[in-house]
């Protein structure tokens, strides 16, 4: 595909804005359509973006035969029904994490997908923060193996507020979409499949419906392991924290940013042609679909990742 790849984003607020952001860096790129719930809200955005296009109904953008591929930052509980309703538009489809918050809904996308010959990605960004690629390439060269992950995803969400401050018309989960996120990359990085997982949780919370306090435990085939907190209570620095220790060196990742154990900054300005991992995650789904190839991070590629969390759901409601 030599043509400038004509996309449909959906979801306006703060995590399609990053896109947005990320995608007037990359050529042969072009956003034609933004879905979002709000019209005025996505108006406002779509004029502020050079957008022509703008609805509330993700059918209406599929239904443009210009539009080659979709970006989904939509609610948690939409992804999985609104990746399938793109791969049988024909559109190719990169879906912000989590790829489902029901196994059964996942494993029925990548099926679909595999089908139809079209590129399905899933946004697990951490596998393109210059940061975690760096790791990933001392990893991949013998000069680093992992010994032990600790991770810890904080935010104070105790009201429903996305990263702008504004109202969420949706709950998020600890579980299905911030532990995905550690879940997915401690496999990556150690090229090993999780084989045991162990969770608990907090008490739920009496309006959100959902436990904001959560631990969980993994340990890879290869006998590394990871410990992972996560809770909506904390009211300090937020976001979420790695620490690798390794065979040979520590290293403490915070988004793009990396660090040694002794907290000195490692510059990872090289490792890639931009520094901002949302931006990184775009070329490669943009890559795959021109170069008619599987992306890094394709649906495929995360559903390992979804069978764990499936896992730690049933041993939570036990």
């Amino acid at each position: 595909m030599s043509k400038t790849i004509k996309v449909a984003l959906a979801g306006a607020g703060a995590f399609g804005i990053k896109h947005l952001d990320g995608i007037k860096n990359i050529d042969g790129v072009e956003v034609v359509s933004l879905i979002s719930r709000d019209l005025d809200k996505t108006r406002e955005v779509a004029a502020k973006y050079g957008i022509d296009h703008v609805t509330t109904d993700l059918a209406d953008s599929l239904a443009l035969k210009e539009v080659d591929a979709v970006i989904l930052c939509t609610p948690t509980q939409m992804h999985a029904s609104q990746t399938l309703a793109c791969l049988k538009a024909g559109k190719h489809v990169q879906v912000e994490i989590p790829l489902c918050d029901v196994l059964t809904d996942g494993e029925e996308v990548v099926q679909v997908a595999a089908k139809s010959g079209l590129v399905a990605m899933c946004g697990h960004t951490r596998r393109f923060n210059p940061s975690h690629q760096y790791v990933h390439k001392k990893i991949t060269a013998g000069e680093f193996n992992i010994q032990q992950m600790d991770v810890q995803t904080y935010f104070f969400r105790r009201t429903n507020m996305n990263a702008l401050g504004q109202a969420r018309s949706w709950t998020d989960h600890l579980l299905w979409h911030h532990a995905a996120h550690t879940v997915d990359l401690f496999a990556y990085q150690c090229g090993s499949l999780i084989v045991k997982a162990n969770a608990i949780q907090g008490p739920i919370h009496p309006t959100l419906g959902i436990a904001m306090d959560m631990s969980i435990q993994l340990k890879a085939a290869n006998g590394a392991i990871c410990t992972l907190s996560l809770s909506f209570n904390n009211d300090g620095p937020l976001g979420t924290f790695f620490r690798y220790i390794g065979d040979s060196a520590t290293y403490i990742a915070r988004y793009d940013d990396l660090f040694n154990g002794k907290e000195e900054k490692i510059d990872v300005s090289q490792v890639d042609v931009s520094m901002n991992g949302i931006e990184l995650q775009d070329r490669e789904f943009f890559a795959a679909i021109k170069e008619g190839r599987e992306p890094n991070s394709s649906v495929a590629s995360v559903l390992p990742c979804y069978q764990v969390l499936h896992g730690l759901e049933l041993q939570l409601k036990e």
